[in-house]
C-alpha cells in the first residue's frame, strides 16, 4: 500500500490552525481519502497525562524551560511510534496539530535553549518521520491574541499565558523556520478569510500528492 500523507500545521496560538485542519480533513474525506488528525501535547494515553501537566496543571506553573522542552518531546515521541507510522503506514493522511516545529519555535526561539540541543532532542524524539509539508500561519500576535480572548470564556492555558514578547518570538521564529527550509515549511498569511486560506492550503497539498487526491474535487471549504 502506499504511504499515506503527513502535513503539520504551526502557527501561534489563535493563529486558526484548528479550523484549517477540519477544513482540509474534510475535502481529503470527500476524495475518498482516509484521515487521521493528532494534536500536541497528546493524541496518545501517555500523551494526554503530559498535556494535562504542560498546560493545565498548577504544578507546570514552576516548569523549567529544559523540563517544558523534554516533556513536549516524550509525548511526540510516543505519538510518532503508537500514531503517526501506523496511519501513513496504512496509506492514511495524518495532520498534526503542531509537530516538532512548535519546540523548534517555543522552547528553542521563545524559551531561548541552546539550538543545537533542541535540533539534537527533535532528532532523537521524531526519528526519521518529519511532515511532507509544513504549513505555518503567520498572524500578527496582537490579532492573535484578541482572537484567543474572544475564544475563551475562562482562563487560557499555561501556554497561551505567555505574555507579548513571547509570542512576537514565537512569530519571528516561524517566519525564519519558512526561510531555512522552503522545502517543507510554508509561510501563509492568516489573516484573510478563512475559505481563501483553506483553498491555498488545499492547491498546496494537492501539488505534492496528485497521484492520492484528485485535484477536480470540490467543495468542503
Amino acid at each position: 500500500m502506499p504511504r499515506g500523507i503527513f502535513v503539520s500545521f504551526e502557527g501561534s496560538e489563535g493563529c486558526g490552525k484548528s479550523t484549517q485542519i477540519r477544513i482540509l480533513a474534510d475535502r481529503l474525506k470527500a476524495a475518498g481519502q482516509g484521515v487521521l488528525l493528532t494534536r500536541e501535547p497528546g493524541g496518545t494515553e501517555i500523551g494526554e497525562h503530559l498535556r494535562q501537566l504542560l498546560q493545565f496543571s498548577k504544578a507546570g506553573q514552576a516548569m523549567a524551560p529544559e523540563t517544558e522542552l523534554l516533556l513536549f518531546t516524550a509525548s511526540r515521541a510516543q505519538l510518532v511510534r503508537e500514531v503517526i507510522l501506523p496511519a501513513l503506514a496504512e496509506g492514511r493522511a495524518v495532520l498534526a496539530d503542531r509537530f516538532l516545529d512548535s519546540t523548534t519555535v517555543y522552547q528553542g526561539v521563545a524559551r531561548k535553549l541552546d539550538a543545537a540541543a533542541v535540533a539534537a532532542i527533535n532528532r532523537f524524539a521524531v526519528g526519521d518521520t518529519l511532515p511532507d509539508i509544513t504549513f505555518v500561519l503567520d498572524l500578527e500576535p496582537s490579532v492573535a491574541r484578541e482572537r484567543l480572548r474572544q475564544r475563551h470564556a475562562t482562563t487560557p492555558d499555561r501556554m497561551e499565558n505567555q505574555p507579548a514578547a513571547f509570542y512576537d518570538a514565537v512569530r519571528a521564529g516561524y517566519q525564519s523556520l519558512a526561510r531555512d527550509q522552503p522545502h517543507r515549511v510554508r509561510l501563509l498569511d492568516a489573516s484573510g478569510t478563512v475559505d481563501d486560506l483553506g483553498e491555498r492550503i488545499w492547491r498546496q497539498v494537492t501539488s505534492i500528492w496528485p497521484r492520492r487526491v484528485p485535484t477536480s474535487t470540490g467543495g468542503g471549504v
